[in-house]
């Protein structure tokens, strides 16, 4: 089994085509592809795991019979991913030019990261973001939004 990333929490999606799934976060959020588990029945990828920095995102083809769907089976999903990288500007764009949908453009956000959201071609909802290069308290972030939301 492969070295897992440091971090204790992770989360394991499905995808209507995880191999292509794996292509996309590779090229666009610079994944790390650890391994994959190929079903020998019908080649579906019955388990896959990426590393994204310290984070261990696992992955796998739909499985109706054992009740993985994705989120385009499902009719979408509630989870939302936030993923930060180094420049969220140039991540989103790229994720958008090979077929993401732009949901919320960059920009810098009440809470201090500069960040968008964008909805990949499964359906998973990405939030992409760049961490503030200072910290915004937990009061000024709580004083900004009061501002945001009665403006």
């Amino acid at each position: 089994m492969a070295d897992h990333p440091s971090n204790p929490l992770s989360a394991y999606i499905t995808v209507s085509d995880a191999s292509a799934a794996i292509d996309f976060y590779v090229g666009v959020f610079g994944a790390e592809e650890l391994y994959r588990l190929i079903d020998p029945a019908d080649g579906r990828i019955g388990h896959a795991e990426l590393k994204l920095g310290d984070s261990l995102l696992m992955i796998s083809d739909e499985y109706p019979d054992f009740g993985a769907m994705g989120p385009d089976s499902l009719g979408g999903s509630p989870v939302k991913l936030h993923l930060y990288v180094a420049d969220a500007d140039a991540v989103y764009a790229a994720a958008v030019e090979r077929g993401a949908t732009g949901l919320r453009p960059v920009k810098e956000q009440f809470f201090g990261d500069r960040s968008g959201q964008v909805s990949d071609p499964w359906g998973h909802v990405w939030f992409i973001a760049t961490k503030a290069p200072t910290a915004v308290s937990p009061e000024e972030m709580q004083r900004r939004w009061n501002a945001m939301m009665e403006g």
